[in-house]
C-alpha cells in the first residue's frame, strides 16, 4: 500500500521551526500473564485509562502522527488502538517492536512524524541510541525527541494531568 504524502509537521520545542518528531510510547500496565505466553499479555484497566490518557494528552499537546507502529504483542496493540483512538491516526504492526534492540531513526524514516508502542528495556536502549540521553522508561510513559535531542518525558501521571 502506497504511502500518503507528509502534510503536517508538529510544533519545534525550541526554535518554532520543525524536523520530524518521533514519539515513543511504553505499553501500559498489563497483567501478570501467569499461564500465558508473553505475546499474550493484555492490560489491565489502569494500563487500559494509562493508554488513553497517553492520546489525550498527545492531542492536548497539538501532535498530529502520521502513523503509529505498534509491537504485535497484545498489550503493545492495545496501548497503541486506545492512544491513536484519541489521535485519529493509523495502527501499523511492526515486528522489530516486539522485542530486542531496533533503531528508532530506521524505523522511522520518510513516515513523518511517528509514535512507536513498544517494552522496556528496548525504548530506554532506543532514546540512548538516538540521544545519547539515558532515561527509564514507566509503563504508560512517553519520550520525544528529533535531530537527536531528547525534548519530552513524561511520566503516565504527566499525561494524565495534561490529558485532564
Amino acid at each position: 500500500m502506497p504511502r500518503k504524502p507528509h502534510k503536517r509537521r508538529t510544533r519545534n520545542f525550541r526554535e518554532g521551526r520543525f524536523h520530524w518528531v518521533i514519539w515513543l510510547l511504553r505499553h501500559g500496565d498489563a497483567e501478570a500473564g501467569e499461564g500465558k505466553p508473553d505475546a499474550e499479555r493484555e492490560l489491565t484497566e489502569k494500563g487500559e485509562r494509562q493508554s488513553t490518557d497517553a492520546g489525550k494528552a498527545l492531542k492536548a499537546l497539538g501532535v498530529e502522527l502520521d502513523v503509529c507502529l505498534t509491537s504485535p504483542k497484545v498489550r503493545g496493540r492495545r496501548t497503541a488502538e486506545l492512544a491513536c483512538e484519541q489521535l485519529g491516526c493509523p495502527v501499523e504492526e511492526d515486528d522489530r517492536l516486539a522485542g530486542g534492540d531496533f533503531d528508532p531513526l530506521e524505523l522511522a524514516a520518510g513516515r513523518g512524524e511517528v509514535m512507536m508502542v513498544g517494552h522496556e528495556p528496548d525504548f530506554s536502549q532506543a532514546v540512548a541510541l538516538a540521544t545519547g540521553s539515558r532515561v527509564k522508561m514507566k509503563k504508560g510513559g512517553i519520550a520525544a525527541f528529533d535531530d537527536h535531542i531528547l525534548h519530552v518525558l513524561l511520566r503516565p501521571k504527566d499525561l494524565k494531568r495534561i490529558a485532564g
